[in-house]
């Protein structure tokens, strides 16, 4: 299903670190022009542009990876066209224990996050409140206090995610270890949306996001 859709990212480098703003997946035939679903993760990870330009102002082709691919089956089940993934931070790094260890030396400057204060005109401009949005950043309590401020900025009822059992602000990523998992992950996300779409239709409201036990 890959080769459906064109990915491409907004890369930028500050003080030498090297960061995405967002990243789209859209389907090679669509036409719409803003997305009808968002995606809201931990960080970029090893997302790279094609053509090695780590300061292009404009978006550029990116390599796709596994984790996009479970994004992309979610999408291709519920004929969504474009989805756009944010993220909890913008820093790019494979590498978990990077990303935390970053955390803690930013906590007074957390402009590295599309939902600080900072960053209002980024989000107005690049979140769709429209649409639905799955969560899907991971349960590390580190990221707790991104996790906590982006929920409460987003503040959208249709909203979709595995929630950490007893974990407030812990939704479990797209692509845990585990076979098994993984696909376990696309269908409750699949079988959540649909229950969004059911809910509208016959006006009871938002539905609850799923506990994975």
């Amino acid at each position: 299903m890959r080769n459906e859709y064109d990915i491409s990212g907004l890369f930028y480098v500050v003080e030498g670190r090297k960061y995405r703003k967002y990243l789209d997946i859209r389907h090679k035939n669509t036409t719409i022009e803003k997305p009808d679903i968002m995606v809201v993760m931990m960080n970029p990870g090893s997302s790279y542009p094609i053509d090695g330009n780590e300061a292009n102002p404009l978006p550029t082709p990116t390599v796709p990876d596994d984790t996009q691919d479970q994004i992309i089956k979610v999408m291709n089940n519920n004929s969504f066209e474009y989805a756009r993934v944010l993220n909890l931070s913008d820093l790019r790094t494979p590498k978990s224990k990077k990303l935390y260890e970053f955390l803690k030396t930013e906590k007074e400057n957390e402009t590295h996050s599309i939902f600080s204060d900072a960053r209002k005109s980024d989000f107005e401009s690049l979140f769709m409140k429209s649409v639905p949005v799955i969560y899907a950043w991971g349960v590390n309590s580190a990221l707790s206090k991104l996790a906590k401020r982006a929920i409460e900025k987003i503040n959208n009822p249709d909203h979709v995610g595995i929630r950490k059992e007893e974990a407030k602000y812990a939704y479990y990523h797209p692509l845990p270890r585990s076979k098994s998992k993984r696909i376990e992950w696309v269908e409750k996300i699949n079988a959540a949306i649909k229950n969004i779409t059911v809910a509208k239709l016959s006006g009871v409201g938002p539905v609850k996001v799923l506990d994975l036990q």
